[in-house]
């Protein structure tokens, strides 16, 4: 079986779907590997790297001939689905409700295409999980943005001149990213604070140092460990309750994303203008339209003397461990869709069949079917999962003793 990994188009996307180390284990099962010259440079992999690690490296039609699987982060243009083989199989993310002319190309090809955004939160599967991978990357990367834009020092400094008080943060969110956040702020000697629906988030957050805001709103805990989607009600009381915390803060870091749809709104127009001059908001959702009112995606906002951060795809700015990381989540997916060498994948499995959209052609993941006018698939995959949540147990989720897995 051949597996091909392709140069990724997004603008501004550095990552690489699989890495030299990863790639020399799958040679070693048994799977061919072919990779577009230039794919992992970003990264800071060369082609030479790749070489030495037993893939052919070549230009994109060379690397895609014959291929049975295509491994991507991003998902395919619909220019690039065209250049695939037919009945091919595709792995990366997807995120299929707001791709639909991707999925309908893909579907015109006879393609399977699997996204791994749609991955089943069960313990099985996670070491496959590359939203939380790629969420602690996010997260650790979050801290330090907020770090490079504060102007104070985030620890407490005693000095001849006095001392100096350490940087209050709010963490809005407790996810994986939002503990990784968490965790980073306070290795940086922050005062750190954090906020989530979930009251299962309490422990964890008080794991690594940071005190828990409670509000007096009811928990809104979801199935597998993930928040559940709040009412407008619910976000208007939540963020009338969070106002004096954000009023109270040097650094506000939010995380709150639900995949496939509208960020939601946590930090608005007035809640900025009630923080001090200096302040920063760094807004991890910006480029599903931001949990600030104000965010710009890609762009550092200033309104009123508070700068706004808006984050767009924070794990490329992070690539060569991003990638290692999405690289090894890649390797353990196929592992239960190839078996001897060859591309058998078992439907009957909750993972192959929760993460596949689209299958010889046809879409079978309900919620997409559905928002194509399609007749809905029978015993088809569930809708996406909630809000950037950690489920207890998650494997990258950050621990007191090991924050930066």
């Amino acid at each position: 079986m051949k597996l091909a990994v392709i140069a990724e188009s997004r603008p501004g996307e550095t990552r690489v779907a699989m890495v030299p180390e990863v790639v020399a284990k799958l040679v070693a099962s048994g799977i061919e590997v072919a990779v577009e010259s230039g794919a992992g440079r970003a990264a800071r992999f060369a082609d030479a790297d790749y070489e030495a690690a037993g893939a052919a490296v070549g230009g994109v039609e060379a690397t895609l001939a014959g291929s049975a699987v295509v491994a991507r982060v991003q998902p395919p243009t619909v220019e690039e689905v065209a250049a695939l083989p037919d009945a091919v199989s595709t792995v990366s993310f997807l995120q299929p409700l707001a791709t639909l002319d991707v999925v309908r190309a893909l579907g015109a090809k006879g393609a399977t295409v699997y996204s791994l955004d749609l991955l089943p939160r069960i313990s099985r599967a996670q070491s496959m999980d590359a939203l939380s991978s790629q969420a602690t990357v996010a997260g650790y990367r979050a801290g330090l943005t907020a770090a490079e834009h504060l102007a104070k020092f985030f620890p407490m400094f005693m000095t001849s001149a006095g001392t100096v008080p350490p940087a209050r943060v709010l963490v809005m969110g407790a996810g994986v990213a939002g503990l990784q956040a968490i965790a980073t702020a306070r290795r940086l000697g922050a005062v750190v604070r954090a906020y989530d629906v979930r009251a299962a988030a309490k422990e964890e957050v008080q794991s690594l140092g940071a005190k828990f805001v409670e509000l007096e709103l009811e928990a809104q805990d979801g199935a597998g460990g993930y928040a559940r989607e709040q009412s407008a009600e619910y976000l208007a009381k939540q963020r009338e309750l969070l106002a004096n915390e954000v009023a109270n803060a040097d650094v506000v870091i939010t995380t709150a994303q639900i995949p496939g749809r509208k960020a939601p709104v946590l930090v608005t127009a007035d809640m900025v203008e009630r923080m001090a001059e200096g302040a920063v908001v760094v807004d991890m959702a910006a480029d599903s339209g931001g949990n600030c009112e104000l965010s710009v995606a890609g762009q550092d906002i200033v309104a009123g003397g508070v700068t706004i951060v808006g984050m767009s795809n924070p794990p490329a700015s992070m690539p060569t461990h991003a990638s290692f990381l999405y690289a090894r989540n890649i390797a353990n997916v196929l592992g239960l869709l190839v078996h001897d060498g060859v591309l058998s994948p078992d439907f009957d499995d909750e993972i192959v069949a929760g993460t596949c959209v689209v299958r010889d052609g046809v879409v079978v993941h309900a919620p997409t079917a559905e928002a194509l006018g399609l007749p809905a698939p029978p015993g088809g995959s569930a809708a996406p999962p909630g809000e950037d949540a950690a489920p207890p147990g998650d494997a990258d989720q950050p621990t007191t003793e090991e924050a930066g897995s």
